[in-house]
């Protein structure tokens, strides 16, 4: 580091003392001094001429000019001295002009030496010295300047540093022997100074250092008295880093800075300043120990130019270099805070200063508007003083973000402008929900929040705060002045999630979210949660899950998870299994019991089946539901009835056989509780009396039919056994000649409903039920077929119709003695036909009608609004003229 010219050479530290080669101590208590090496019977009062201050700049420019005088001096002055002159070398300080020690206080030959030059002859040599530690606390400098630059240009310059540093604090006192000094050769690559470093180790710091210089140039050697000092007493830190200066919410100047990050103490400050403004100038220079100061009274376009310096400020020590000058310039308007960042509901104030064409303007006349389109109404308004104008907003709600804005801007004005610069309000809703669960092990709590209602602030980072007590939460949770911070992660449904491990399940947590922004921080409402309050059991294991053979109930147990300890409750949702299962809930609120009862409709069905539980007293969540059982399909009982049969009669007439198919359709499961494994046709006749046989799970069955009289009954079969109610169908010669259904007609109500009513005829013979038969006429199509009770004389068929095919309808009745002789129609009856063909006319002319009301309508329309505008686009207004004002048009005029 270079260092300013001064005529004086500064050596800083505490205390420093000559050392003798005889062991003589010399305390010399100022604080600067100077090698000064005179020729014999020179006064050293010359360098220093009365009325010239020796801390001022201009004792070195009259120092330089008396060296170029006696430079310059005639020869014969240097005649007058030997070739070999003895040289006195001291240090001085300028609170002392004589030498406080010279060579003939010690041994002579350390401070003689041979000068050849009879410039040093006749002017001597003169070094400003200056020594400290760096602020890291490793490296001991000194740094020396001549004094007399022009007079050597020729000469080269040497440097040497000759210095010793006992390894024992109590050696420190004791004179080291002349071979013990190390040597430092100094770096003078800058002409006429030199810079010697010297490593002291961080346990020596307080040890002292003995020195002197060796000096070279222009073929002459100089040599200092000895020095000493100890390191930790010169420190001197780097200057102060990150001047800034702001204007704070209270309308000061904010000065601050920050320390030197390798100082290993406390520092003061010293801080100079100045401030000009069109009203008002002034300088100021203040020493503080904190690492920022205020200015009051601060005006609009004022300027301010600031530079700050440090030492040590417990003990001894050198000031730093001044930092670089900081200039800052306030502006027209200024607003103090400039902006605010608050929370829903709170209240929050501005003040304002407002300079217009170099003049103040009164606190009286200022206006608040808020984004330019809405005037603040002057009972928010404060007067704080002459200048100074104060609103207040009270229970504030969101900002809206408008576009890239997320902030109302609130701007001060006069009375007839507003200056474009504005104050900012940011307002954000800090009721951030927190909710936490314990696991079913008891050995972590998980905490989630989301961000939702704060994603429009821009820069902020947010952060989960905590504080355990000890037991329990309190009545009304607070934020505590002591807080631990939590990591949390955010997550892909937009949650952050923080995980405590490992936990006190009886402590309150009490939680709450801060979000830190440059404008401040902002914490949410406080929560307190206790571990154990919110456990979430693991789901109940080993669930099963059967119906009952004998009772038919869905039966389900369950083994209760390990923890909690507490008492539970259980939750059991069943249903139909398949891709989406309708869920029913079923509640078990006894704690002892492990295994629950469901009626269920369908006990032929596959049923999923899950379990939940909780705490019996209501406090955490519901656990996962455990992993589904399902129930296997068992048959109950044998099936309830044996299938509906029908029979198709193929005749032969040149064998003169008929062959019988019959058909049915299958049994559904609560008809066969719950599967068929097989159909057994039993037979009966006359001749062959009876026989069964076996099917399988065909529905339909071949046989010949050769007897006057055939009775054929299809079983149903499951695991169990064979059904006891089951369907006899007689075939009878003599039966299908009986004729009963006088009559049959068919009505087709729509293409999926076809109505039919029938007369009957009386008979003798006991009747069962009625088949009736359907198909399209001229295909071959798949003839349809369904039992009818008996009781009915009308019935619905429900099926896809074609309109325009043509249907054959047979209509069968069944007695107990055999089939009767069927009705069948070829068609729908005529009447309806006629009236499904008039209505089909309507069903088509209709639409066209409506179609065409509507478009004429809007052709109307369109075409009345051109023609109004066509014709009366010129004709003026009355009530526009002046001749018509006030006349009643709507009133009836007499022609005169």
């Amino acid at each position: 580091m270079i260092c300013q010219k001064f005529c004086v050479a500064f050596l800083h530290w505490e205390f420093i003392y000559l050392i003798t080669a005889f062991n003589l101590e010399y305390p010399v208590t100022p604080w600067r001094f100077k090698l000064s090496c005179m020729p014999p019977n020179t006064t050293y009062d010359f360098l220093l001429p009365t009325g010239i201050s020796k801390n001022t700049s201009n004792v070195n420019e009259h120092y330089e000019a008396v060296v170029e005088a006696k430079f310059n001096s005639s020869s014969t002055y240097f005649s007058n001295l030997s070739s070999k002159t003895t040289f006195h070398c001291c240090l001085w300080s300028e609170e002392d002009k004589n030498c406080s020690v010279h060579a003939d206080d010690v041994e002579g030959k350390a401070f003689v030496a041979t000068v050849n030059s009879l410039v040093f002859q006749q002017i001597g040599a003169n070094w400003n010295i200056q020594c400290w530690t760096k602020e890291d606390l490793e490296l001991f400098i000194c740094y020396m300047e001549s004094l007399f630059k022009n007079p050597f240009k020729a000469y080269d310059l040497k440097v040497h540093l000759l210095y010793v540093l006992p390894e024992v604090l109590e050696e420190s006192l004791l004179v080291p022997q002349k071979g013990s000094f190390l040597t430092v050769q100094c770096n003078c690559s800058v002409r006429d100074s030199c810079e010697c470093h010297v490593p002291v180790p961080t346990a020596k710091l307080n040890h002292t250092l003995l020195m002197y210089f060796k000096i070279t140039s222009g073929g002459v050697i100089f040599q200092s008295p000895m020095m000493s000092v100890q390191p930790i007493n010169v420190v001197k830190p780097d200057p102060p880093l990150g001047l800034h200066m702001e204007i704070t919410d209270t309308g000061n100047l904010k000065i601050s800075w920050s320390s030197p990050t390798l100082v290993p103490f406390q520092l003061q400050y010293q801080v100079k300043y100045s401030e000009n403004s069109s009203t008002n100038m002034r300088k100021a220079d203040e020493i503080v120990s904190a690492t920022s100061l205020l200015v009051d009274s601060v005006l609009p376009g004022s300027s301010y130019e600031v530079q700050v310096r440090g030492r040590r400020l417990d003990g001894p020590g050198l000031w730093s270099d001044w930092s670089a000058p900081l200039i800052f310039t306030t502006q027209d308007v200024i607003y103090f805070p400039p902006k605010i960042l608050t929370s829903v509901g709170s209240n929050v104030s501005f003040h304002c200063i407002y300079k217009n064409e170099n003049k103040i303007v009164s606190s009286k006349k200022i206006i608040w508007w808020m984004n330019l389109a809405e005037k603040i109404p002057q009972s928010q308004y404060h007067v704080m003083g002459d200048h100074v104008s104060k609103v207040t907003f009270r229970s504030l709600k969101a900002t809206k973000p408008r576009g890239k804005f997320t902030y109302d801007a609130i701007y001060c004005c006069n009375e007839h402008e507003c200056h474009h610069r504005y104050a900012e309000l940011y307002v954000i809703d800090v009721n951030i929900n927190i909710s936490c669960e314990t696991d079913g092990y008891l050995t972590q709590m998980t905490c989630r929040w989301s961000t939702n209602a704060i994603q429009s602030l821009v820069g902020s980072t947010l952060q989960l705060r905590y504080h355990r007590s000890s037991l329990y939460c309190s009545d009304v949770p607070s934020i505590h002045p002591i807080s631990e911070s939590k990591d949390c992660h955010l997550q892909r449904d937009g949650f952050y999630e923080c995980v405590f491990q490992p936990i006190f399940l009886l402590s309150g947590y009490t939680m709450w979210i801060r979000i830190n922004h440059s404008l401040g921080s902002l914490d949410s409402p406080p929560t307190c949660v206790v571990p154990d309050s919110v456990v979430k059991p693991l789901p109940p294991s080993s669930v099963k899950v059967e119906i009952t053979v004998k009772i038919g109930l869905l039966k389900i147990s369950w083994e209760k998870p390990v923890f909690p300890e507490n008492n539970l409750k259980f939750q059991i949702r069943y249903g139909l299994s398949g891709k989406e299962v309708q869920w029913k809930m079923y509640e078990v609120h006894d704690a002892k019991s492990n295994s629950a009862s469901v009626l269920v409709p369908d006990l032929c069905a596959v049923y999923a089946v899950q379990v939940r539980c909780k705490r019996l007293d209501g406090l955490g969540y519901w656990s996962n539901w455990s992993s589904p059982a399902y129930t296997v399909v068992t048959d109950i009982k044998v099936p309830t009835r044996g299938p509906e049969v029908w029979r198709i009669i193929n005749e032969d007439t040149t064998k003169k056989e008929r062959n019988v198919t019959l058909l049915w359709k299958p049994l559904m499961k609560n008809d066969s509780l719950c599967s068929v494994r097989k159909y057994v046709v039993k037979h009966h006749t006359s001749r062959n009396g009876t026989w069964s046989e076996d099917v399988g799970n065909h529905t339909q069955f071949t046989f010949l039919w050769t007897e006057q009289a055939h009775s054929v009954t299809v079983l149903a079969v499951n695991s169990i056994g064979a059904s006891f109610v089951n369907f006899n169908l007689t075939f009878s010669w003599p039966m299908s000649k009986v004729n009963t259904v006088q009559s049959l007609s068919a009505y087709p109500l729509n293409s999926s409903c076809v109505f039919l009513s029938w007369k009957l005829s009386p008979s003798d013979y006991s009747l069962m039920y009625f088949i009736t038969e359907w198909k399209i006429l001229n295909e071959d199509s798949e003839t349809k077929w369904l039992r009818i009770p008996s009781s009915v004389k009308k019935y619905y068929i429900h099926d896809h119709f074609i309109p325009i095919e043509k249907y054959q309808f047979s209509l069968y009745p069944v007695f107990m003695e055999g089939v009767g002789k069927p009705k069948i129609i070829n068609s729908f009856t005529p009447d309806d036909i006629e009236k499904r063909q008039n209505d089909a006319g309507l069903y088509v002319i209709v639409p066209i009608i409506i179609s065409s009301s509507i478009l004429l309508l809007g052709t109307l329309l369109i075409s009345h609004q051109r023609m109004k505008k066509m014709f009366w686009e010129d004709v003026p207004n009355p009530k526009n003229c002046s001749w018509a004002q006030g006349l009643n048009f709507q009133k009836r005029m007499d022609i005169l």
